[in-house]
């Protein structure tokens, strides 16, 4: 596995690339099975390159995209190539047209090689790869002027082959950690707390309210009851140190730099990383 060259192939908000070495230094030596809850654009898992691993995640594009290019490589490369190839001189309005298509076959359910191209396609052509649905979960974001190249065809073949090994899930975070047992290492990316408590109701629509956060740290306390090791990351907020302190885990508070904001003197935050180990 050490000879593949694997990283994520889609920028994600929150990814956690520059948490990297936090995360890797406070790992537990050893573990059984690693499952990732939360997967998004799969720093993480493409940095460990765990042996025995399952990854899950809500967004059911993000997960198609992982399944295409796990069991059908080739295709995806070609689709994706033929997105690129195809773009007009008027890049702008091709990207909006591609982004109509992507939205079409998002409201018929069309999770297949294609959409996963146009997933790929969009991501790396929309402003600042960030992933936005409206109300009706059309993918809504604009055009970042860009003409470069989708994807780096020697990375997704290798992408390709490591996922060979690790189970793909689409769903809620709890039913994804249903099989860990004593020994298993259960990483949480979970969806940011926001900074602004008010912030709570433009939250929803991705799915992700107080009471989510509430049921994910229920999980983790039972998680801890079984012997699993578990590590998460979040902001640094006051809802965030209620839900996980006070108990026996260590929570250590980390600088980052913020990417995906408009604003920049509000890029530098602080997040948490909590181990019950």
């Amino acid at each position: 596995m050490n000879n593949l060259n694997v990283a994520p192939f889609v920028k994600w908000a929150g990814g956690k690339r520059q948490l990297i070495p936090q995360i890797k230094e406070r790992m537990p030596k050893e573990f059984n099975n690693y499952f990732e809850p939360f997967v998004g654009g799969g720093a993480v898992i493409f940095e460990l390159l765990p042996k025995k691993a399952l990854i899950n995640d809500i967004n059911k594009s993000l997960i198609n995209a992982y399944r295409q290019i796990c069991h059908n490589s080739d295709e995806f490369i070609k689709a994706v190539n033929k997105l690129d190839a195809e773009m007009w001189e008027d890049g702008k309005k091709y990207y909006y047209e591609m982004r109509q298509h992507y939205n079409d076959k998002l409201m018929k359910s069309e999770y297949d090689v294609e959409l996963a191209a146009l997933f790929v396609f969009i991501n790396k052509h929309c402003f600042n790869g960030l992933h936005r649905v409206n109300g009706k979960g059309l993918f809504n974001v604009p055009y970042n002027n860009s003409r470069r190249v989708s994807i780096d065809e020697s990375l997704i073949r290798d992408v390709s082959a490591y996922l060979q090994g690790v189970t793909i899930v689409e769903g809620d975070f709890e039913e994804a950690c249903k099989d860990a047992k004593k020994g298993d290492f259960i990483f949480f990316d979970s969806p940011y707390a926001p900074l602004n408590p008010t912030s709570f109701e433009s939250y929803t629509k991705e799915g992700f309210d107080i009471e989510s956060h509430k049921r994910l740290s229920k999980l983790f306390d039972d998680l801890t009851a079984k012997g699993c090791y578990c590590m998460l990351t979040n902001h640094n907020t006051d809802l965030i140190n209620e839900l996980y302190g006070g108990k026996d885990y260590k929570i250590d508070v980390v600088s980052v730099k913020r990417m995906i904001n408009s604003d920049a003197s509000n890029r530098v935050g602080e997040e948490v990383i909590i181990c019950n180990y």
